[in-house]
């Protein structure tokens, strides 16, 4: 998700570390920190790919800035990563936030709902983080009030996720 999310903010205009560092730390939040050894060797590999170019500038005290920008092969990995997102992409709830922060440069309305239609139906499945005979839990079966909260929040915002789901394929699906 790095890299989705390094190609992501890449597009939305130049950057240099520090301030793409900052964007992806505010999109992932302390779920999952960024730290420089992860991030810079995941713009390094993008550099080598293609994906990225790199190029100096002066900064605006003595020191030079290495100001990052996509190019068009980046351009093409990132609408090929949003049209064909991994399973672990649409049933990981933080990774598809992430998805959707740049769903929008999917330029195809009938691709962005395809990935939708994807997330939908992996939330009609049935599920739960707790099972009892090998059937899901429902909040009112729990054991206890801190599992009946788990199973009570996670059923709200599955509600909530689903009619927003509901009615933006439809609206995609108007526009296709």
């Amino acid at each position: 998700m790095l890299e989705l999310s390094i190609l992501g903010f890449l597009h939305e205009e130049p950057q240099h570390g520090y301030e793409l560092k900052a964007r992806i730390q505010a999109l992932h939040g302390h779920i999952r920190p960024v730290s420089d050894g992860a991030l810079y060797p995941a713009i390094t590999r993008l550099v080598k790919a293609g994906a990225v170019e790199q190029r100096t500038e002066p900064g605006s005290g003595a020191a030079a800035r290495r100001v990052l920008s996509l190019t068009d092969a980046g351009r093409a990995a990132l609408t090929d990563r949003l049209r064909e997102p991994k399973d672990v992409e649409i049933t990981d709830g933080q990774r598809f936030f992430t998805l959707l922060a740049f769903l929008r440069f999917l330029p195809d309305p009938a691709a962005q709902a395809a990935v939708l239609r994807r997330r939908k139906a992996f939330l009609d499945a049935p599920s739960s983080f707790f099972h009892r005979d090998g059937e899901p839990m429902r909040a009112e079966e729990a054991p206890d009030p801190f599992r009946q909260g788990m199973l009570r929040i996670a059923r709200a915002t599955t509600v909530e996720e689903r009619a927003w789901l509901e009615e933006t394929i439809t609206a995609l699906e108007g526009r296709a």
